[in-house]
């Protein structure tokens, strides 16, 4: 948390996650369909393809003085350098996982690296909160089994979500929200 010359406090949430698994249509969606809060634009860097090579950013302001900063990160491999930057500061994770069997060592090798950068900071110090996007691909891993390779830490919010068409952004969204601030103001 920082506040802004004017007294705002800011809270740095990040979306992480492998490639393509969906960190990017999970702000989109975010942004552009979730009302009742007031948001900045959105902010993206990207290559001539769409994909995001450095990061995606959004204001939403929770109230009139708390501000919720959200970034995505570049999921290549390429770009690990660049996600370390991006996580200096953080306060909350969301883990966009892609469901799709054949992408669980990629989620896995994620994961890791997430830990190996935060370690114990991670749920302990920095609420997690895991979506498990495209749940609707055929292969879709069996929920349980995805938690269980992951391997990111007992008792973390988990949501089924499919970006894409918004379902369970809202929630899991809400529920890292939610998390953050408890954490960071009141310390529960």
């Amino acid at each position: 948390m920082r506040k802004d010359a004017s007294g705002k406090m800011h809270f740095k949430l990040v979306f992480v996650g492998p490639s393509m698994a969906g960190k990017t249509t999970f702000l989109k969606k975010l942004h552009t369909d979730v009302t009742g809060i007031k948001k900045g634009g959105l902010n993206s860097i990207e290559d001539p393809s769409g994909r995001t090579i450095y990061f995606d950013f959004s204001p939403f302001m929770a109230t009139s003085n708390v501000i919720l900063d959200i970034y995505t990160v570049a999921g290549q491999r390429r770009h690990r350098h660049q996600r370390s930057l991006v996580l200096k500061g953080v306060d909350g994770l969301l883990f966009v996982a892609d469901s799709s069997r054949d992408l669980l060592a990629d989620n896995v090798e994620s994961a890791e690296e997430l830990k190996k950068e935060l370690g114990d900071k991670i749920i302990t110090e920095i609420p997690l909160v895991l979506s498990l996007n495209k749940r609707d691909v055929p292969d879709a891993m069996d929920k349980r089994e995805l938690i269980d390779a992951l391997d990111l830490g007992d008792g973390i919010p988990v949501f089924e979500t499919i970006a894409i068409e918004g379902i369970g952004v809202k929630r899991a969204f809400q529920s890292l929200a939610r998390d953050v601030m408890l954490k960071k103001l009141y310390q529960i």
